[in-house]
């Protein structure tokens, strides 16, 4: 078994009971392949480590009802001593712990290797498109959220946001709907993307993200 087969078991088991599940791993990882074809000098070792190992966190993020748990910093540690057992250098363990650190979109820490902007914009690509009013709809049914929303933004900020930030952490999920990730977030990511590949990307899924969303918006008043 080679060294990636084993990094994705790993991450299999991690993700067994979090709703950022090996789907949407491989999701990222089939993208982060796409567009390292049209960058240049990229160590395929480290993007490919960093992808499969970005999540690995993530249950213990939504288990935590403090909300101090941010799965990208504990993703980075808990990558640490995996690494260290297949063998990677430490040089190399380092840039891939800062690809896994710094893929938040909720985070200070900016991606500065080509890597770690690969895995960045993979990752959010992941937020745009049909995938995400699909994985959208299963969030919002689990979380027993309305469809649409029930105040305006300014108000679902103040009351739900932690610190009444566009970038806070969400008090009550069922509260969230797709309408307000879509204002908060979604609108925010092609221009946040770092390569030329997943700007493009980003700007056609957007667009289809918010025809479908008007489309239902048409639909529930009966306009069409």
């Amino acid at each position: 078994m080679s060294k990636m087969e084993k990094i994705k078991k790993i991450a299999e088991k991690e993700l067994a009971c979090s709703a950022h599940d090996m789907e949407h791993v491989m999701r990222v990882y089939n993208m982060a392949m796409k567009i390292a074809k049209t960058e240049k000098n990229i160590d395929h070792e480290i993007l490919k480590a960093a992808v499969l190992l970005h999540d690995i966190a993530r249950s213990r993020e939504d288990d935590d009802k403090t909300g101090k748990i941010c799965h990208a910093k504990e993703s980075a540690r808990m990558s640490k001593p995996i690494l260290e057992k297949l063998g990677f250098s430490g040089e190399k363990i380092k840039k891939i712990q800062h690809c896994i650190l710094t893929h938040r979109f909720k985070t200070k820490e900016k991606p500065e290797s080509i890597e770690a902007k690969i895995l960045f914009d993979s990752d959010k690509l992941d937020s745009l498109g049909a995938m995400v009013i699909i994985r959208a709809g299963m969030w919002m049914g689990r979380h027993n959220c309305s469809i649409f929303p029930k105040m305006s933004l300014k108000e679902y900020t103040k009351i739900n946001l932690v610190g009444g930030k566009l970038n806070g952490r969400i008090k009550n999920a069922s509260l969230h709907n797709i309408f307000y990730e879509h204002e908060i977030k979604d609108k925010r990511l092609p221009g946040v993307m770092h390569t030329k590949a997943a700007q493009k990307i980003a700007k056609e899924r957007l667009t289809f993200t918010t025809n479908f969303l008007t489309r239902l918006k048409e639909e529930a008043k009966g306009i069409v």
